[in-house]
């Protein structure tokens, strides 16, 4: 298949992918009559613990994955939060290694997702493949790093405000279809901290609560108390991945085509 005859609707599937979008059309040649559609619920698990790693899942337009890792104490972490710009599975593994951390759709959407014995193949193929999945592992690595240095270091209010902050860059929307309890379970923290902290976001009027999660009302003063984890992230992107980590502009044409699907707010008002 050449890119000129990839279907119109599987072109966009791709176009709404950063990852996908940016490989070489002679690679985008090969990839792309194995990748199949795929619609990810909120809360649908792509692998728990021990899976065996059959599929790598490239998340669409406003779909969101989280990395989660479970504690014996029965407390569960977020280690990485995954957008358009990146992809879940064996990306660069060879065969299909057991998962090691929960993957878990946070935000509903369309996915691209293509088997890992496919994936293996085409890379033996294709160095200039294999290259671009391993400079995206390195990004993937990085997240992780920083994760772990802010959840070690910085409050819970700039951690909290860091995730909100995340969401809205991968997807356009100052809608946030997130629980409170929900974000509380993924920072690994208590609920009533999450909450004093929500609560204290709407004093400033930097955010408003609805029913099922939140909405963002000023963004630069929210990214204002951020801990800059997310910009060390988006200029390692850079450095690594040049345009492949979403931009302003590309969030906000994200959040324009979300509404024309769906009119509204995500959540109920």
């Amino acid at each position: 298949m050449q890119p000129a005859t990839i279907p119109s609707r599987l072109r966009e599937r791709i176009a709404g992918n950063n990852l996908l979008s940016a490989l070489r059309p002679e690679d985008l040649a090969i990839v792309a009559p194995s990748l199949q559609e795929w619609e990810g619920e909120a809360g649908s698990k792509l692998y728990q613990p021990g899976d065996e790693v059959r599929f790598v899942y490239f998340p669409c337009g406003p779909s969101l994955v989280s990395f989660v890792v479970e504690l014996e104490e029965g407390l569960t972490v977020e280690t990485a939060l995954i957008g358009r710009e990146g992809a879940v599975g064996g990306i660069v593994s060879q065969g299909r290694l057991p998962a090691y951390a929960r993957s878990e759709v946070q935000f509903p959407g369309p996915f691209l997702r293509l088997s890992t014995a496919d994936l293996e193949e085409f890379e033996t193929r294709s160095p200039s493949l294999r290259h671009l999945f391993a400079r995206y592992a390195d990004c993937m690595l990085a997240q992780v790093f920083q994760s772990v240095a802010c959840n070690a270091v910085h409050t819970i209010e700039q951690r909290t405000v860091k995730w909100l902050l995340a969401a809205i860059d991968r997807t356009g929307d100052h809608d946030i279809p997130l629980t409170q309890e929900q974000l509380a379970s993924m920072m690994g923290v208590g609920r009533s901290y999450v909450s004093r902290v929500i609560q204290s976001l709407k004093r400033r009027h930097l955010l408003e609560t609805r029913r099922g999660g939140v909405r963002v009302r000023d963004m630069d003063r929210l990214d204002g108390l951020s801990c800059g984890c997310n910009n060390a992230l988006r200029r390692h992107f850079e450095q690594v991945l040049a345009g492949v980590y979403p931009t302003v502009e590309e969030s906000s044409a994200q959040k324009a085509a979300a509404g024309s699907r769906h009119p509204g707010s995500r959540m109920k008002a």
